[in-house]
């Protein structure tokens, strides 16, 4: 069977997968009182009626997605009727790893939550800890399996730099910095999933690509379950995926950046995300320097979007058309590169 059809299956198995699972989980939610905690101060007033929607959503698409990938993310070969090989995955079986144990940092947090019945889970240092330590877990894989290299190909340019020990800075910064970016873009209906589209379908071409079937499978599955949780995320949203669910889908597309080689692409390719990160940062730092002012009405950046009059609907789709965009005009400079 051509290794593509591995993909292809990987990800209707992912989406059927989802599509059953995520209106079985929706009650039991309910059930169990796991409902998402809502502060004013955290986003417009009227995201009060939210109050009490199914959190944890995450656990639907990190099953479907894990489920999907083991059983298609392994390769087998056969000569006629006798099973000659068998491949097994350890590039993309590391990010799943990778990005599972991420979701339980998210988990946590989101047991803390509920438990407490506030929207403050685990403190900044808590989660800071945690990831760093999975941070310095991962970067010792990706280092045996490379060699120790130090270098880092710049897209669009098309050259290979070393950075000698200032790479592991950029790594470091490059994992927190988008996992806690992306758990940022999760603050409207559908956006956080919108915006992930894309990128989840230019890591798994990508990877198509450049032969690296596993991770291919293993993006295709991700673009599957996140098709299948959009579905009932869709404003108004049935179900939130919390922590556990934008920590896994952060660390899974930085993981697979660097899966690729090329984790610099995530700059990219994660332009939406990188905004919204920036735009808090910027007016954080504002605030500070004009002791009071406020450059942005409310970041994240799409809470701005929101109190000028911009429905979640619209946001979804202006944020996802750039996340979009972004994605095909990278996916250019890939097929040129690699041609």
């Amino acid at each position: 069977m051509p290794d593509y059809l591995y993909a292809v299956l990987g990800f209707f198995c992912a989406l059927i997968i989802g599509l059953i699972l995520i209106p079985l989980l929706i009650p039991v939610l309910r059930r169990l009182k796991f409902g998402q905690q809502i502060l004013v101060q955290d986003g417009p007033s009227w995201h009060k009626k939210k109050q009490g929607t199914p959190t944890m959503g995450g656990l639907a698409f990190i099953v479907s997605t894990a489920v999907s990938f083991l059983l298609f993310g392994f390769r087998f070969y056969r000569e006629g009727e006798t099973l000659i090989s068998v491949q097994a995955p350890s590039v993309a079986m590391t990010v799943l790893i990778f990005s599972v144990l991420f979701s339980m940092i998210g988990f946590a947090d989101d047991m803390t939550k509920i438990r407490r019945k506030h929207n403050d889970g685990l403190t900044a240092l808590q989660k800071i800890l945690f990831q760093g330590i999975l941070c310095v877990a991962f970067l010792l894989y990706i280092g045996i399996r490379n060699g120790f290299s130090t270098s880092l190909l710049i897209p669009v340019f098309g050259v290979v730099w070393d950075f000698s020990l200032l790479y592991y800075v950029i790594a470091i910064l490059l994992i927190v910095g988008f996992v806690n970016a992306v758990n940022l873009t999760d603050g409207v209906d559908g956006l956080c999933t919108t915006v992930t589209l894309p990128v989840a379908a230019f890591f798994c071409v990508t990877a198509a690509l450049i032969k690296l079937t596993d991770v291919s499978v293993l993006s295709a599955c991700l673009l599957g379950s996140c098709i299948a949780y959009l579905v009932y995320n869709w404003y108004p949203s049935k179900i939130m995926m919390g922590d556990t669910g934008s920590f896994f889908l952060g660390s899974m597309v930085v993981g697979l950046s660097f899966a690729l080689d090329m984790p610099l692409v995530i700059l990219l390719v994660g332009i939406v995300y990188f905004c919204e990160a920036l735009s808090v940062m910027i007016q954080v730092f504002y605030f500070k320097i004009t002791h009071g002012k406020r450059l942005f009405k409310m970041t994240p950046i799409h809470h701005s979007f929101e109190l000028s009059g911009y429905s979640e609907r619209q946001i979804c789709g202006l944020f996802g058309g750039c996340s979009l965009l972004a994605c095909g005009l990278v996916l250019i400079w890939v097929f040129a590169y690699f041609a």
